[in-house]
């Protein structure tokens, strides 16, 4: 199948049963494949649940609808994070998003069997289970962003301008002139641009400067790392005359304690990370399934409490899973109106409607004279 044409939604229909539910799939499936194809359908089976009464299904209707959109928060939650983790291609974080690697086929598994009535359908077990995955992945989250954020910061430690960067992989020990009463050395950070000067200059900026005692250590885009050893008392005019050539002293005292303790926890960080790394994709990928199942039960069962309320009982509806094509999506509407009109007198006056009409609340659910409920498997919002 071509990517581009596919859609990443998936649209989750219902129609009532013709002489057998079979003629109402064999219909649909004719309408949107033979001149050409609109989507790729499958039927979407849902268990026949024993219904109570009336109220029951529209309080049913409600809770049903604030469950959807909670979970749905949820597996874009998990979803994102796991794109947030991989800092990788989108390609890769799909791969990892995708059980068995079908959606279309992720959502068919994904509606067990209930054998029990819709009053026993267990919405808490369903928020209960959802909101443990919310909890869960906060606490990760914030685990593994502290340790992330505290490696950046080392790193960004690590990296910079050299006035301001640390030296510890930089400076050894035996660049410095230590434990000296009289002499010790200073960093300079030279504008290469400035660097003929400074060696033209840096023996004569102070007295008592020791000669040739100047190397360059390091070098960055714009500047090098020099030291220069000194007699102690000449330490102020130097750094005052070194200013005026644009030459910058840097503070720094060479401390192998204070270096070595640096590197040990970046290299601790850094383990940290790769060792959460494997296990926090592992829970993600888990719990993305989960997520991503329950949600598709609750769409189910949005479908189910919808259709007896609008097709009545006996329970006689065919559910059916259609995934568009992108270039064709209006043409399918079209088509699927054509099919349908004749379920709803007010759905003429509905289609084209831009006001509201009494009792449908248009602004927050389409309307269609099928039952409808879009899946939109673009989880992630790549910035």
């Amino acid at each position: 199948q071509d990517k581009d044409t596919k859609m990443t939604e998936f649209w989750l229909i219902s129609a009532p049963g013709e002489k057998t539910c079979q003629q109402t799939w064999e219909k649909l499936h004719a309408a949107t494949t033979k001149n050409n194809n609109l989507s790729t359908n499958s039927k979407f089976n849902i268990p026949d649940l024993k219904v109570g009464t009336l109220d029951v299904l529209v309080g049913l209707s409600d809770e049903l609808a604030k469950l959807d959109a909670f979970v749905e928060g949820v597996v874009k939650k998990v979803a994102q994070y796991m794109a947030d983790v991989l800092e990788d291609s989108k390609d890769k974080v799909q791969e990892n998003l995708l059980a068995n690697g079908d959606l279309s086929f992720e959502i068919k598994k994904s509606f067990k069997n209930y054998s029990s009535s819709l009053e026993t359908v267990p919405f808490p077990f369903i928020f209960k289970g959802v909101n443990q995955i919310d909890n869960d992945l906060k606490a990760r989250a914030s685990a593994y962003n502290n340790l992330k954020g505290n490696l950046q910061n080392l790193e960004r430690k690590n990296a910079g301008s050299l006035l301001t960067r640390s030296l510890a992989d930089i400076v050894k020990k035996e660049d410095f002139v230590l434990d000296s009463e009289y002499l010790v050395t200073l960093l300079v950070i030279v504008p290469k641009l400035n660097y003929n000067d400074w060696v033209k200059q840096y023996e004569t900026l102070a007295e008592m400067v020791v000669p040739r005692s100047s190397n360059v250590l390091f070098e960055d885009q714009d500047s090098y790392l020099c030291n220069v050893t000194l007699f102690r008392k000449a330490v102020d005019d130097f750094k005052h005359k070194a200013r005026e050539y644009k030459f910058m002293v840097r503070d720094f005292q060479y401390n192998e304690e204070e270096m070595k303790a640096d590197k040990e926890e970046m290299n601790r960080l850094s383990t940290d990370k790769k060792k959460q790394f494997g296990p926090l994709v592992r829970w993600l990928k888990v719990n993305f399934s989960e997520a991503f199942i329950a949600w598709i039960h609750v769409k189910a069962l949005r479908v189910f409490v919808e259709s007896v309320l609008r097709y009545g009982l006996p329970v006689n509806f065919q559910a059916m899973l259609l995934q568009p094509n992108k270039k064709t999506m209006k043409k399918l509407r079209e088509v699927l109106y054509d099919l349908y009109k004749h379920l709803d007198s007010s759905a003429a006056a509905i289609i084209d409607a831009t006001v509201d009409i009494p009792g449908l609340n248009l602004s927050q659910q389409e309307y269609y004279p099928y039952v409808y409920y879009k899946i939109d498997c673009n989880l992630l919002e790549f910035k």
